[in-house]
């Protein structure tokens, strides 16, 4: 796809858009890549005179791969069929590709083979995984799919982004939300970052899957009404964010920043997984410090007991263990095997209370 050509039905969920060209995407991402090299970047002398073309010649890039300029000639002009591995990864390097770019380059170079054409049928999240978001009260999370799809999703997420289950199942996609809704321009403070992670992952999935016709149709779809989109699209920047930071401008409460990671789903590839917030999970053992939702406890010291906890028994381990009661006060103790921390002394027999008052003879 090139820029001021989109392809497929624009409609919103148009499925009758013709696959992406694999040749033609593999041809303009190698060049993409070799325009922003020069010839200082990878160690070879620039004499300064007029270039016709920008970044490396294939001349230059076929040396530092060690490929003769005719083989590598054949495959920036999409003919990568019989290219081997080792030869992929050498022009990877000669590239500087990062891991998600050389995936990437792999999968356009050399696709799987899939027997079967590429099924119109909804994406569907696994009623375990549901149940398992909405357990997540605290945490906003949801889950996207293929093409950018969002599939599932919690109360808290809804609360954040906006209720997706009043839009209808093809708008319920980061893509269209992204570039065609003036609220979520306004949501992201880093609107221009948001949507440049989109684009590349939109890339990514056309690598793996080119012959999907909902996928093409979709890119068709945002290249005729956004020229954001068009011009992102036509950098083929890929890459990989699975962390980060999501700063938002929420309409309701302001200001937000939000830690998020994202997992990639082990039942399928294409589905990912995305807490935004890191939730609260019992600390692991260590001898001292403890970190629970990104704050540290200073060594030596220790947490305060939770609310409705009895402050009379033994603290944890994880979080500089200790002992308050009403004989010894506070002590540090441990009964982890492997840890120095000394044990209390026993209690001592008998009842326990407050001294006798003195006696009026004393």
């Amino acid at each position: 796809m090139t820029e001021g050509h989109p392809v497929g039905d624009p409609r919103p969920g148009g499925n009758a858009g013709p696959a992406l060209d694999r040749r033609a995407e593999l041809s303009e991402f190698l060049r993409s890549r070799r325009a922003r090299l020069k010839p200082e970047d990878v160690g070879l002398p620039d004499f300064g005179r007029h270039r016709r073309v920008p970044g490396l010649r294939r001349e230059e890039l076929a040396q530092l791969a060690g490929v003769s300029v005719a083989y590598y000639t054949r495959l920036e002009q999409g003919n990568g069929q019989n290219v081997s591995g080792e030869v992929l990864a050498a022009i990877a390097s000669a590239l500087r590709l990062t891991d998600a770019e050389q995936a990437h380059l792999s999968h356009l170079a050399k696709p799987k083979r899939h027997r079967k054409k590429p099924s119109a049928r909804q994406q569907r999240v696994r009623e375990a995984l549901s149940r398992l978001l909405d357990t997540m009260d605290g945490v906003p999370a949801y889950v996207v799919g293929r093409r950018s799809e969002i599939l599932a999703w919690n109360r808290m997420a809804a609360a954040v982004f906006g209720d997706w289950s009043q839009l209808q199942p093809p708008e319920r996609n980061w893509a269209r939300l992204v570039f065609l809704d003036p609220e979520y321009r306004e949501l992201f403070v880093e609107w221009d970052q948001k949507a440049s992670d989109i684009v590349s992952y939109l890339r990514m999935d056309a690598g793996c899957h080119p012959d999907d016709p909902r996928l093409s149709a979709l890119v068709g779809e945002l290249s005729v009404k956004s020229d954001e989109f068009r011009r992102l699209w036509a950098r083929h920047d890929v890459k990989e964010k699975s962390h980060g930071v999501k700063r938002l401008h929420h309409p309701l409460v302001g200001e937000l920043a939000l830690g998020f990671e994202t997992f990639t789903l082990p039942t399928t590839r294409s589905s990912r997984w995305s807490p935004i917030t890191r939730s609260r999970a019992p600390c692991p053992p260590r001898r001292s410090g403890c970190s629970r939702a990104g704050v540290r406890t200073p060594p030596g010291r220790a947490r305060p007991p939770p609310a409705g906890s009895n402050p009379g028994r033994r603290a944890t381990h994880g979080c500089g263990p200790a002992v308050r009661s009403p004989v010894y006060g506070l002590r540090p103790a441990c009964t982890l095997r492997g840890c120095s921390r000394p044990a209390p002394p026993p209690p001592p027999r008998g009842p326990v209370g407050p001294p006798p008052p003195p006696s009026a003879g004393s």
